[in-house]
């Protein structure tokens, strides 16, 4: 009988085991309709359908394996699609938004391979537009958007505080013999919530050079904080960073310059369905006049818990030589310079779309 009770007991626990592992499927489709203008050498206006507005569209496949003892193995591939072309995102990737995979338990989990940098994690906490693709944060500090190829992270949370940190061996896939910083990329991150206040602070460090160069480096450190009375969410943070070495800021007007970027946002929820976000970014680049400023506005109503419809518009206000754009800092040439903003010209953009997870 003690034979039988130990052989149902280890059945019992293989399936329980069984019930908390697999593989889930999920994916996001974002696209929209977008007018912008003052673009290119002309100010011409421009509409287009767009991707990826409020969400990168993509698809992924998320991983979990029960090891027993409170051990857990888990796996993440993320592939981002520009769903107006079909074309694969992340210049190219199979799976250019996430792959990593990794071990998990009560003291946190280590994870392998492309993964999200501490500021990126902290844009989608701290961001009131949650690092659209489309006007917001990106535009004014890509580095908010950034993933570390060959990294290893670690991520813990304790009761209301959530650890991370990251260290990218080689961020830009390129190895190169002898030159183990170049592409090198490290930072931290860390949260604590608690009720209706959050308060978060990440820092970055990213070696921009090339193999025969691996001085120029860029150093970030961002600091922010939401509160939610109601209906009600503020948000308030600042970021400021650094170039050495002859390394250039995104938006910068010259080499080894720093910049401090802040913003304040209030998102507002009108009824169970529709909400209203607005945002202020203001970018100063110390010893320059060149101090851009970004306005969004968006709304977002669910017709659904998987779908919903949104609009949302941006003014870029530029002073003097700055070329901020709605959609980020100039930076194309040839076909792509029609994007461009002439030298101290504001632009205006709009962009109204569907988005549907599942």
């Amino acid at each position: 009988m003690k034979k039988v009770f130990a052989v149902l007991a280890a059945s019992v626990a293989a399936n329980v085991a069984y019930a908390e592992s697999g593989v889930t499927l999920y994916g996001l489709a974002d696209a929209g309709v977008e007018y912008i203008n003052n673009t290119g050498r002309n100010g011409d206006g421009l509409v287009r359908v767009t991707s990826g507005n409020l969400s990168g569209s993509r698809w992924g496949l998320r991983g979990v394996e029960d090891l027993g003892g409170g051990l857990k193995a888990v796996l993440q591939l993320e592939s981002g699609f520009d769903i107006d072309t079909g074309n694969s995102g992340q210049s190219g990737r199979l799976f250019g938004r996430d792959a990593h995979v990794g071990l998990e338990s009560r003291y946190g989990g280590v994870h392998l391979g492309r993964q999200q940098t501490s500021m990126r994690e902290f844009g989608i906490a701290y961001d009131p537009n949650v690092i659209a693709d489309r006007y917001g944060m990106l535009s004014m500090a890509p580095e908010f958007g950034a993933r570390a190829d060959n990294a290893i992270k670690y991520v813990g949370t304790f009761g209301g505080l959530t650890a991370q940190a990251f260290y990218s061996l080689q961020s830009n896939g390129n190895e190169v013999a002898g030159s183990n910083v170049y592409g090198g990329d490290f930072g931290a991150f860390l949260n604590y919530a608690n009720g209706p206040f959050s308060v978060g602070v990440a820092y970055d460090d990213a070696h921009v050079g090339t193999p025969a160069n691996q001085a120029p480096a860029i150093r970030r450190a961002s600091m922010a904080g939401t509160y939610a009375a109601g209906a009600a969410k503020v948000h308030a943070g600042y970021r400021v960073a650094m170039a050495y070495d002859g390394a250039t800021l995104p938006g910068a007007q010259a080499a080894n310059a720093g910049s401090n970027l802040y913003w304040l946002g209030l998102a507002y929820k009108l009824t169970p369905a529709l909400s209203l976000t607005g945002t202020a970014y203001y970018q100063d680049f110390r010893k320059t006049g060149s101090d851009p400023w970004q306005f969004v506005l968006t709304g977002d109503y669910s017709l659904s818990k998987r779908t919903d419809l949104y609009a949302s518009m941006s003014y870029a206000l530029n002073k003097q030589n700055s070329q901020l754009g709605v959609n980020g800092f100039n930076s194309g040439s040839g076909t792509n310079a029609v994007f461009n903003v002439q030298p101290g010209k504001d632009q205006f953009g709009a962009v109204m779309g569907l988005r549907h997870r599942f």
